[in-house]
């Protein structure tokens, strides 16, 4: 039996096929290729894997603009009414596809996902059916929101490998001609309910989403039965409400009380929390009449997130954050997950390690991570991919990409803040464009209106205005973090410069809004061979020597006053980043136990230290021995 976290879309699941495999594949080259008539075939690749990637059976990193892919499939038998949908997790960075020569979508985005009805596309009979993608993904377009891919043929300083073209999963899709389209979830602890938001596409009137209320819209004349929205919503084996309530124009919201005991303990049982990731499983069916015309499976979770008084609550309760940096990247694979079984590895070993979150780094992760931490109470930071020059047109693209990104996401009970600004990358004259601030700050306001109901930064770690959180990034040493930070982190906020940067823009101040400090540490340890290829911002030579850094500079940020957390950097090693608590190849480079301990504000002695860490050595960064 599938586990949901296989499914590509976890939120809203159908029964669903692959399409990913062996493709015929031709790089561009300058040849100006514009119809897949014109393209030469001359290789093959391993979808979803970018062709930068091993795991492609390419491995090519030499730059290209353009990329074409061609695959063969068997359309599924479609009943009376149904249709055929095509969908891509993710295509870097604008593409465009075609079935059977007939071109079905274009998307300007490579972070998000999209799809296409291809039913009138297909030919008739037990034929092969031809999907053909040509992505465009300059690498020098410093104006599309490109995380930390690099734009240099080689990875340099912080950035990595680029990702050129298909790089999620690509699925098909059987749905009914009037389907449920959208489905969202909006938690409330204070009122106890669950409130669903859904919309309703009849692919019968031209794709339009809304469905007539007239009685006499029906295409035969006679009045039609109003659609209903069924959602049965249970945990485990006990069905908590069964409600059932009619649509108008195809759109509904819909507010559902929970079962509510009044005793905290037990109204404790149903709440999301790290300690207790309790998840609401909902059916979903859409009817008229007696006849179920589309039936989907969701869920949700009892949570609320807010920020208030230096303190990061969740549920109402104070939670502070231990998050860790995840850049989200695998050596053979690149931003591709190798395996389901990969994610959720990752997950497990950041718990292990004592971190109750991650803040996902210049990446909008698969959907398949969500879902695993929203199944073991990960909580995550989700942040948008950086552009790095300034520009209507970049402007527009990261509007564009934090729609998609939100409104992909927001039913995710484990995203717990919105962050859609990195140190000043892509707005880099901050403090003197009223331009580029008002960039920010619509990034931020955006997330407010499409969400509301998590915090939203704006700029993180310096330079900072907006936001209900307040970021710093400071890579200083224990020492040097007990000396800046003694006096409290008012004087911080408003006299330090960190890499030569204000904290505070002009006019702005901290009005009691919490401090996290969301990027510190950065402690490399490779064997000695790879320490000329591979940096940190501070170096060791041992694996005790690790750890004893590690539990030193951990016991410092602990001791400072009011902070509401912190962001470790980082989780693994990546590439030439050689500072991870893990190797490329997820090995612990300490015992976990005595990590995690420090983590949580343990204290760790340094006999400690030396007992649990001998014989302990890093893999290279390749993860070979």
């Amino acid at each position: 039996m599938e586990r949901i976290a296989d499914h590509p879309r976890p939120l809203l699941r159908r029964d669903w096929s692959s399409l990913d495999g062996r493709w015929s594949f031709a790089w561009d080259r300058g040849a100006g290729w514009r119809t897949p008539a014109q393209v030469g075939w001359d290789s093959e690749i391993e979808v979803p894997f970018a062709p930068e990637t091993e795991a492609s059976g390419r491995g090519e990193v030499t730059p290209h603009r353009a990329c074409w892919y061609r695959r063969s499939f068997a359309a599924p038998a479609l009943g009376d009414g149904e249709r055929l949908l095509l969908h891509f997790g993710a295509v870097d960075a604008l593409a465009t596809v075609w079935v059977n020569g007939q071109q079905v979508a274009r998307h300007d985005g490579g972070w998000t996902p999209f799809h296409a009805d291809v039913t009138d596309a297909l030919l008739a009979g037990e034929v092969e059916q031809e999907v053909v993608v040509r992505a465009v993904d300059d690498p020098l377009d410093m104006e599309q929101p490109r995380g930390k891919q690099d734009w240099q043929d080689e990875p340099h300083m912080i950035w990595y490998p680029r990702t050129t073209g298909i790089w999620q999963r690509v699925w098909l899709e059987v749905v009914p001609a009037v389907r449920i389209e959208t489905l969202q979830w909006r938690p409330s602890v204070a009122d106890w309910a669950l409130t669903i938001e859904a919309t309703v596409l009849d692919a019968l009137l031209d794709g339009r989403p809304r469905e007539p209320s007239a009685p006499d819209a029906s295409p035969d004349g006679r009045p039609r039965e109003p659609l209903e929205l069924a959602v049965t919503l249970r945990v485990g084996d006990d069905v908590l409400a069964d409600d059932v309530c009619r649509l108008r124009d195809g759109e509904l919201t819909r507010t559902i009380a929970l079962p509510d005991r009044g005793i905290f303990s037990e109204r404790e049982l149903l709440l999301w929390s790290p300690r207790s990731p309790t998840l609401i499983d909902a059916t979903v069916e859409l009817r008229r009449g007696g006849d179920v015309l589309d039936r989907v499976a969701s869920y949700s979770a009892l949570r609320s997130v807010r920020a208030e008084r230096d303190q990061f609550l969740l549920n109402e309760q104070p939670l502070p954050l231990r998050l860790v940096l995840d850049q989200g990247c695998w050596p053979d694979s690149g931003l591709t997950p190798p395996s389901t079984e990969a994610l959720e590895r990752d997950v497990e070993l950041t718990l292990a390690l004592g971190f109750n979150g991650v803040r996902k780094h210049q990446k909008l992760e698969d959907p398949r991570f969500l879902r695993l931490a929203d199944e073991h109470g990960l909580l995550v930071w989700e942040e948008l991919p950086s552009a790095y020059r300034f520009s209507p047109l970049a402007a527009r693209r990261l509007t564009q990409q934090w729609v998609e990104a939100i409104e992909r996401d927001r039913s995710h009970p484990c995203i717990v803040a919105w962050l859609p600004v990195n140190e000043s990358w892509g707005v880099p004259a901050l403090p003197s464009s009223p331009r580029q601030r008002a960039l920010v700050t619509a990034l931020q306001a955006l997330a407010r209106t499409l969400d509301g109901d998590r915090p939203a930064l704006g700029n993180d770690g310096w330079e900072l205005s907006d936001g209900d959180l307040l970021g710093i990034h400071d890579y200083g040493t224990a020492d040097v973090l007990a000396a800046r930070y003694a006096d409290g982190l008012d004087r911080v906020l408003e006299q330090e410069q960190l890499s030569r940067r204000r904290l505070l823009l002009d006019g702005v101040r901290r009005d009691g809004r919490p401090v996290v400090l969301s990027e510190f540490g950065g402690i490399a340890f490779t064997p000695a061979a790879a320490e000329d290829a591979t940096w940190g911002y501070d170096r060791v030579a041992s694996a005790e020597q690790f750890a004893d850094r590690y539990a030193g500079l951990l016991a410092q940020v602990h001791a400072i006053e009011r902070l509401a957390g912190f962001c470790y950097t980082q989780l693994t090693d990546t590439w030439q980043e050689a500072n991870g608590l893990l190797t490329a190849a997820r090995e612990p480079k300490a015992d976990l136990a005595v990590l995690a301990a420090a983590t949580r504000g343990v204290v760790v002695s340094r006999e400690q230290v030396a007992a649990a860490t001998r014989g302990v050595a890093p893999s290279s960064p390749d993860g070979g021995a």
